[in-house]
């Protein structure tokens, strides 16, 4: 069923296109129940069904536009995803339909500018496939780039996801009218039964004027003797029609053929009262104009018997079309059979199924919604490259194994942080200048063991000279959780966690630092462990960490550990289980039991 678009002044309409079959076997719900309830309805009429297919997100707000007449849908792309190396982790996006009144050519114009102008990362190469077997654009990823995080941003910045507005605004009795699925399903039947109608008051009278001249014709049959007589006297055709008019003849078979007809008129409408049978029962009929015409008009081959007896059938089928036809408008549930049957009809000689899925469990999908769960090695490495890889790369080797290389660095660099994480993790990245950045797991680049995977400052927006030097992977933001801090002047600061769960773009203050001061070290504490602080003069200090009190993020902090003069922190470790390994600016090393 085509939708309707326009813009009137003052006003506007925007109906989508449906399904034909839904839409019909709707209809049919409401004339088997004027009172049906609108969720009885949808049960057939489950959303728009839009020629170009997509997928719609989110079954309520069709709800709220069936139920108010507007709404706003959200329409994506049917996208699926395809490996174009398996061994180096390089996949493809392949979009087989588009959402609706979606233009292919401007819609692969604007990814290209997309990814041009660097606005979306990772995309390699694009190029359209579509074919006569039908539409196939495949985008090309970098080695190492997550599918779903580079489909995330392109449902948000290009066409492959657009929003169509429901506004079903139609003319009801000339007037302008918001409706929702049941008014419009009502107007569209009460607009049936009135083509109905006037069809078959068209086609009634129709049948009235041809019945009219065959009953005329059958009288002349009845009559041909003294027909032919009076033709062959009149010295015109007009007295010949005149003669024919002013003479009562014979009806012959004509009252037993009205008789089948019961009460129902078979006259045509103005015909003078004193035509056609002059009585009930009576064996008299009087001609009109018409009839005699269509007596002289008539061929001599209508005259065998062959051909009287067809227009004798020809005249009992119309008066039987008739009493049908008088039947229709006389009783409102033969009007709404027919309504019916003929809808029927339409659906059986032209329905076809749905093509546009409806995504009922997802209202509005978010990139998480996208990323499979899945734990992954993170890595950030001194000079400030991070990246993830599958858990499954790493596998156990027996004693004396030799291992794998974790990830690939350069001279003077080397591996700074390395954790398990979950892809649906949340890790807070903390800076030398005491901000905390919000990011991801997987939004970490995907790399396999040789990739070095990404600057920090590509994906966080570092200021010059800001380095995160602290990770912590966060799955959620407990309140009994706490963030422990400790800068090089010696400052300490203990923060709830709850206090990070609002991230920020652009970041913000972890602790307040002094010009000359910066964070050193961040740990996760759950109340009940002790802290040891170590200086770069070879001094540390333990203590609990209810000995700090809990404070605002913009707080500076209290003192953790006195230092000497020329002297700074350098470590902050949370005590547990295992031993302290101290090393030295000239390569000295101790591994000291944590008891001591």
């Amino acid at each position: 069923v085509n939708g309707s678009s326009g813009i009137a002044v003052g006003m506007a309409t925007n109906i989508p296109p449906h399904n034909l079959v839904e839409i019909i076997n709707a209809c049919l719900a409401v004339l088997d129940n004027p009172e049906v309830m609108l969720a009885d309805l949808m049960q057939h009429v489950p959303g728009p069904d839009f020629p170009t297919a997509g997928i719609i997100n989110g079954a309520m707000e069709i709800a709220t536009a069936y139920r108010t007449g507007r709404g706003r849908l959200s329409i994506r792309a049917r996208t699926n995803f395809e490996d174009i190396d398996k061994v180096g982790g390089r996949q493809s996006i392949i979009v087989t339909e588009l959402p609706y009144q979606v233009n292919k050519a401007r819609l692969l114009e604007r990814i290209a500018e997309l990814a041009r102008n660097k606005e979306i990362d990772g995309i390699s190469d694009l190029r359209d496939e579509s074919d006569k077997d039908g539409m196939r654009v495949v985008i090309e990823l970098k080695r190492g780039e997550v599918a779903e995080v580079v489909l995330n941003n392109l449902y948000s910045q290009t066409p492959l996801e657009t929003v169509f507005g429901i506004n079903m605004v139609a003319l009801i009795d000339g007037q302008p009218k918001l409706l929702g699925l049941k008014e419009m399903l009502e107007a569209f039947l009460r607009h049936r039964r009135e083509v109905v109608t006037r069809r078959t008051i068209f086609d009634l009278a129709k049948a009235r004027d041809r019945a009219h001249v065959l009953e005329g014709l059958a009288v002349a049959l009845a009559n041909i003797d003294d027909v032919i007589a009076l033709i062959k006297k009149s010295p015109s055709s007009v007295e010949a029609k005149a003669g024919l008019v002013a003479r009562v003849w014979n009806s012959g078979a004509v009252p037993e053929l009205l008789a089948r007809a019961g009460d129902i008129s078979t006259r045509p409408i103005g015909l003078a009262a004193d035509l056609g049978v002059t009585g009930e029962g009576s064996k008299s009929y009087r001609l009109s104009e018409t009839q005699a015409q269509a007596i002289l008009d008539m061929r001599l081959h209508r005259l065998t018997g062959l051909e009287q007896d067809k227009i004798v059938a020809e005249y009992q089928e119309l008066l039987t079309l008739i009493v049908d036809l008088t039947d229709i408008l006389a009783r409102p549930e033969r009007l709404a059979q027919v309504v019916r049957e003929e809808l029927i009809s339409i659906r059986e000689q032209y329905g076809d199924k749905r093509r546009t899925e409806i995504n009922r469990d997802h209202l509005d999908l978010s990139t998480e919604d996208l990323i499979e769960p899945q734990d992954v090695v993170v890595t950030l490495s001194h000079a400030g490259y991070a990246k993830s890889q599958p858990i499954t790369e790493y596998q156990t080797q027996r004693r004396g194994g030799r291992g794998k290389a974790a990830t690939a660095v350069r001279d003077e660099d080397f591996v700074e942080k390395l954790f398990v994480a979950h892809t649906h993790d949340t890790i807070l990245c903390f800076s030398n200048r005491g901000k905390v950045y919000w990011k991801r797991v997987f939004e970490l680049p995907l790399a396999g063991r040789g990739s070095r995977g990404k600057p920090m400052v590509n994906l966080l927006p570092l200021e010059e000279g800001e380095k995160i030097n602290a990770i912590l992977p966060i799955k959620q933001y407990d309140d009994d959780h706490f963030v422990f801090m400790a800068t090089s002047q010696g400052t300490v600061k203990k923060t709830p966690l709850s206090a990070f769960s609002r991230p920020r773009a652009s970041g913000i203050i972890a602790v307040g630092l002094d010009t000359n001061d910066r964070l050193v070290g961040v740990a996760l504490t759950d109340s009940s462990r002790e802290i040891i602080l170590s200086s770069s003069g070879g001094k540390s200090i333990r203590f609990h960490e209810n000995e700090v009190r809990p404070m605002g993020r913009e707080a500076t902090g209290v003192r953790g550990i006195k230092l000497a003069e020329g002297q700074e922190l350098i470590s902050l470790i949370v005590v547990g289980d295992g031993h302290v390994l101290t090393a030295s600016a000239n390569g000295y090393g101790k591994l000291t039991p944590l008891e001591d």
